[in-house]
């Protein structure tokens, strides 16, 4: 039985091909072969952008040089000598801001879930909710009866931003959702079924920090913060650990899965990975599709590569198993 993937999506249409994720420090686009699972990788590629041709973030212009972004998107599908109209488009966390809202009944017909949502988010939206995308998605039933929702609010025309940069090759970006999402994605899928009890995933990129607890199949907590803020890492995992045990009821976290960290070398994942582990006493594993994706070029590929293919892969496998 596919596990069930809970995750919020900005836009949904039939699974594609070819996942894309745009990030501040390049574009990568993976291919796969077949249909199902497991999946086979039939073609990947890389290309670096330039410092500041890509800023994530809220409240501002995110695609800040479109013909360098541009460029790199088409040298990679290039490459990989394709020519994709539908792909899936994975953007970074900051171009979004994700809660977790409540609700002891839930109205029966969606359009009124759905007002109820933007009522209740429009509180503390960081713009107008009228310039808002609005995506959610049912989580946790609540023993009192209610129930929780993932919700993930972004600005429409910055989300226009990342798409027009796939209409520029010629591709329609049929889903369009959040990295650390899908990171979540790549872990369910390659384990064949939602992990048992609570688990955490850090995503650290070279430009912010994202953790996210799940139970389950169920987002149950998820922070990001820039890395150029006040926080360092330690502080953020004790805070999310304190907060796992006083509001959420946890006993611990047996499982940790670090992504992103080998972008900045081994040494400093080595370094994240030990850093992590310290601070909450259980062992901490390197993201790793390969449980339902085949590598077709490279079976014994580095972490490096895993960690940069980790994202798009997980859209793409979500895709599949849904």
């Amino acid at each position: 039985m596919s596990p069930r993937l809970p995750f919020a999506r900005l836009f949904a249409s039939p699974p594609p091909h070819v996942g894309v994720e745009l990030t501040a420090r390049r574009v990568t686009v993976v291919a796969l072969g077949g249909r199902g699972l497991p999946a086979v990788v039939t073609g990947h590629a890389s290309e670096p952008l330039p410092p500041g041709a890509l800023v994530p973030g809220l409240n501002a212009a995110n695609v800040v040089d479109p013909t360098a972004v541009q460029s790199a998107l088409a040298r990679c599908v290039e490459r990989l000598g394709l020519k994709p109209r539908r792909v899936g488009l994975v953007v970074p966390d900051p171009v979004a801001k994700v809660s977790l809202v409540r609700f002891e009944r839930v109205p029966a017909r969606s359009q009124d879930l759905a007002e109820l949502v933007r009522w209740q988010v429009r509180k503390t939206a960081p713009f107008r909710i009228e310039d808002a995308q609005v995506a959610f998605t049912p989580g946790l039933a609540l023993p009192d009866g209610g129930s929780e929702f993932v919700v993930t609010l972004a600005r429409r025309d910055i989300v226009a931003e990342y798409e027009r940069v796939c209409e520029s090759i010629g591709a329609h970006a049929g889903l369009v959702d959040l990295a650390s999402f899908n990171l979540i994605n790549a872990v369910v899928v390659s384990s064949g079924a939602a992990p048992a009890g609570d688990w955490l995933l850090v995503h650290s990129t070279l430009d912010y920090t994202t953790l996210a607890i799940v139970r389950g199949d169920h987002l149950i907590f998820f922070r990001s913060r820039p890395m150029d803020g006040e926080e360092s890492l330690a502080d953020l995992v004790h805070q999310t650990m304190m907060y796992h045990e006083d509001r959420l009821g946890g006993g611990g976290i047996p499982r940790v899965v670090l992504a992103g960290a080998s972008a900045a070398g081994e040494a400093h994942a080595g370094e994240v990975r030990r850093e992590v582990q310290e601070r909450i006493g259980a062992p901490v594993e390197p993201i790793d599709p390969r449980g339902a994706a085949t590598l077709r070029d490279r079976i014994g590929a580095d972490q490096q590569l895993l960690d940069t293919l980790s994202s798009p892969l997980g859209m793409l496998l979500r895709a599949r198993a849904a």
